[in-house]
């Protein structure tokens, strides 16, 4: 075992005992008769104290031959001092070089020397050591753990729906066809249709988290072509209020547990995490055209909320409602996929909802057409064909519940979760126009 304790497990208890610590070569410092060496693990920075009259004289001799991000394994004695920079050191009495880094670096791991984005993609592997990017993905493993409790907290089933589809979720043009053997199919763009028909098996209340794959040429720092989606669906409901009540618990829930599990990482990027508010603030589609018209915004009745649009409702939601979360909901239903209910008195409106964060929308939602005869004609209305839906539809012959569902962005949630300009910068290896590899 090359390692007993990370950076972080090595407290006052420990002074005076032997550890074992690995990790990266950080940073090292000969002052002649002393020389010092910094280990970075994952969980932070180890400062080894090594005096020549203490130390192994080939040990001495070996530090600065060291060459930054050498992986190495030290055995030593702990001294709390407050000499030390982290108040502690370790007094090395065996050092190993595990593995020899090349140089010059592809990167500057400390940050010192600035990299641009593309650089940084390229050498993901050297750019995550970087304590602040490192941070992010502790916060996205957090996330998704809070996510995960939250919903068995709610008696919700994980389910896996397959990534391999042969009809369009909502017949767009947008997907990434592929040859099945002799057939055609698409990589999926959402579980939509396969959640709503887990509504008729008696499980209720289902949730997935999965890749999504969606062939839209942005290049934009919120979209990517390859994401993880965070779905839900859910059975007996009366109406898409109950929907929208149970995602922003969960986006509370998610925040709060970050907040309270992620202070460390939360302060390497120099962030303070606001306290989410419960209830978000509800606003019909109506109410959001008539703020942004006051703002000089005019959107015709029927026609998607820009980008533009939504960033001028983000900043009017904060100034004017201190509120970063809030929904929008009541979309015309023109506007939405078939599969989405309408108001029975108004069919023009449906009851679907977006949840946006800090002007950007990080879930679709709502209620769903979960009567047969009308679904198919909300289908035949979309200009689609019910029988390219038939094994969807079966599902709805048989006994299917009112429900509803939702689909939460988690690269969107976590960007602005941590108001983070580019999406990129939040999932390992980003998939967008340019970028296959690595």
């Amino acid at each position: 075992m090359y390692r007993t304790h990370y950076s972080s497990q090595i407290t006052e208890e420990l002074n005076g005992q032997k550890v074992k610590v690995a990790g990266w070569v950080w940073e090292i410092k000969d002052l002649g008769g002393i020389k010092f060496l910094w280990i970075r693990d994952r969980e932070g920075i180890v400062q080894v104290t090594a005096p020549k009259k203490k130390v192994d004289p080939e040990l001495f001799r070996l530090i600065p031959k060291l060459n930054a991000e050498d992986v190495i394994a030290v055995e030593g004695i702990v001294n709390f001092t407050p000499k030390a920079k982290l108040g502690f050191e370790i007094l090395p009495e065996r050092l190993e070089v595990l593995s020899r880094a090349e140089s010059p670096l592809p990167l500057d791991p400390t940050g010192k020397v600035k990299a641009e984005l593309d650089t940084r993609l390229d050498n993901r592997f050297m750019d995550v050591r970087r304590p602040e990017v490192m941070a992010i993905f502790k916060i996205r493993s957090t996330v998704f753990k809070a996510v995960r409790d939250f919903f068995h907290g709610e008696g919700f089933v994980e389910v896996h729906t397959p990534k391999i589809i042969a009809t369009a979720t909502e017949g767009g043009t947008e997907l990434f066809p592929m040859k099945y053997f002799e057939k055609d199919a698409f990589l999926a763009q959402s579980p939509q249709l396969y959640k709503q028909i887990m509504m008729a098996t008696g499980l209720d209340r289902v949730y997935e988290i999965a890749p999504i794959f969606r062939a839209e040429e942005h290049n934009t720092t919120r979209h990517l072509n390859e994401a993880w989606s965070i779905d839900a669906e859910m059975a007996f409901i009366e109406n898409e209020e109950e929907v929208m009540s149970l995602l922003e618990r969960l986006v509370a829930h998610a925040i709060e547990y970050v907040r309270e599990h992620n202070a460390k990482e939360l302060e390497a990027l120099g962030f303070e995490l606001e306290e989410p508010r419960l209830p978000f603030p509800r606003v019909t589609y109506e109410r959001a055209l008539e703020i942004l018209a006051d703002l000089g915004k005019t959107i015709e009745w029927g026609e998607d909320i820009d980008t533009e649009g939504e960033k001028l409702l983000g900043k009017y939601m904060l100034e004017n409602e201190n509120a970063p979360l809030y929904f929008i909901y009541q979309y015309p239903s023109e506007a939405k996929p078939f599969y989405i209910m309408k108001y029975d008195d108004r069919p023009e409106i449906s009851r679907s909802f977006d949840l946006e964060y800090r002007g950007i929308e990080i879930t679709s939602g709502g209620q769903r057409e979960h009567r047969v005869d009308v679904l198919i004609e909300q289908i035949r209305e979309k200009g689609l064909n019910p029988e390219s839906f038939e094994f969807y539809l079966k599902a709805f012959r048989y006994g299917m519940p009112p429900h509803g569902g939702f689909g939460l962005g988690a690269e969107r949630l976590i960007k602005q979760m941590l108001d983070i300009n580019n999406i990129r910068e939040v999932i390992l290896f980003p998939r967008d126009r340019r970028r296959l590899t690595p």
